[in-house]
């Protein structure tokens, strides 16, 4: 009985790490703006759950630029949000869309909506 041999190929060990090198490269470019979402939504929920939400409109956009002050996110300011009252209540929107360069004229296109009724 002959023994054969076991193994990845170099061509296969190759292409692998092609595939490996285009996933990093798409997180590498989308982990930022993923990021900058995350502290959007969790600047919009302090605000629901601190109570910030009750004030006039000018109030509200001011205290989320103080809380952007320390989070720095860059796409979304408060004079971006979308403030409307629904059953007597404040509700603020957010919503943006971010083009990430990939490699070339190879962009990617993302859109991200946040609301303080989620």
């Amino acid at each position: 009985m002959g023994r054969t041999q076991r193994g990845v190929s170099l061509s296969g060990a190759l292409a692998g790490m092609i595939v490996v090198a285009v996933v990093g490269l798409f997180a590498a470019k989308m982990v930022p703006s993923y990021l900058e979402y995350m502290a959007v939504k969790k600047m919009i929920k302090a605000m629901a759950d601190g109570g910030e939400l009750a004030g006039s409109v000018a109030q509200i956009r001011n205290a989320f630029d103080r809380r952007n002050a320390v989070e720095d996110v860059k796409a979304v300011k408060g004079a971006d949000l979308d403030i409307t009252k629904e059953g007597g209540q404040a509700v603020v929107r957010a919503e943006w869309s971010v083009k990430m360069p990939i490699a070339g004229n190879l962009n990617v296109c993302a859109d991200f909506a946040v609301s303080s009724k989620d």
